[in-house]
C-alpha cells in the first residue's frame, strides 16, 4: 500500500473489513514498538527508544475506545513505563503469548476477531495465528511476515505500530472526528 506522505494510504477491502472488527490491540515490544536493539548500560540497565508516533497512536486508538496491550517476553520496566504512560496494559515475561492473549480476550470478552496483534519474530507466532488481524512490522523476520495479514512499510519503532493504528482507525470510521478535536492525547 505504498503512499506519498501528502495522500493517505488505501487499504484491500479485506483488511478494512478485518480492521473494523478490532476492539483490543496488542503489541510484542522489542523489535515492534522498538527497533528491536536492546541497550545495556554496565550495570546492567537497559534502555529502548520508542518512536513518538507510535506512542500517539496508541493514545488515540484508547480514545476511540479500543483496548491496547503490550505483550512481551522480556522482563523489564522499560516497557512496564512506557505501557503506563499510554494507558496500556503490560505482560512482561511472558513465554505463551497466545495464552496471554486469549486469557485478556476473555476477560474482556472478545472473539479472535476483535483482536489485532503485532509481532516480528518466532515468539509472536501463535499470538498472530489466533488474532482477527495479524500484522507484521516491515523488519520482521521473514517467516513472520509470510504468516500474516499484513505488513507494514515502517519497521519496528520507527511507525509501524501507528500504521496500524491508522488503519484501524480509519476502518472503523474515527479520522475524521480525531481530526476535528486536534488536540494531544
Amino acid at each position: 500500500m505504498p503512499h506519498s506522505a501528502t495522500s493517505a494510504p488505501t487499504y484491500p477491502a479485506d483488511l478494512l473489513a478485518r480492521a473494523a472488527r478490532i476492539r483490543l490491540a496488542c503489541f510484542d515490544v522489542d523489535g515492534t514498538l522498538t527497533d528491536g536493539r536492546l541497550i545495556l548500560d554496565d550495570a546492567g540497565h537497559e534502555a529502548k527508544s520508542f518512536h513518538v508516533q507510535d506512542g500517539q497512536g496508541l493514545a488515540l486508538l484508547r480514545r476511540a475506545g479500543i483496548a491496547i496491550a503490550f505483550v512481551t517476553a522480556r522482563h523489564g520496566t522499560v516497557a512496564e513505563r512506557r505501557g503506563a504512560e499510554l494507558g496500556a496494559e503490560v505482560f512482561v515475561g511472558i513465554k505463551d503469548k497466545r495464552a496471554c492473549v486469549a486469557a485478556l480476550r476473555a476477560r474482556l470478552g472478545l472473539s479472535c476477531d476483535a483482536v489485532a496483534f503485532m509481532g516480528d519474530d518466532v515468539a509472536d507466532l501463535t499470538a498472530l495465528a489466533d488474532a482477527g488481524l495479524a500484522v507484521a512490522p516491515a523488519n520482521a523476520h521473514h517467516w513472520i511476515a509470510a504468516r500474516v495479514h499484513w505488513v507494514t512499510d515502517a519497521r519496528g519503532g520507527e511507525g509501524a505500530a501507528r500504521e496500524l493504528c491508522d488503519l484501524v482507525l480509519t476502518a472503523q470510521g474515527h479520522v475524521d472526528s480525531l481530526l476535528a478535536d486536534g488536540t494531544a492525547t
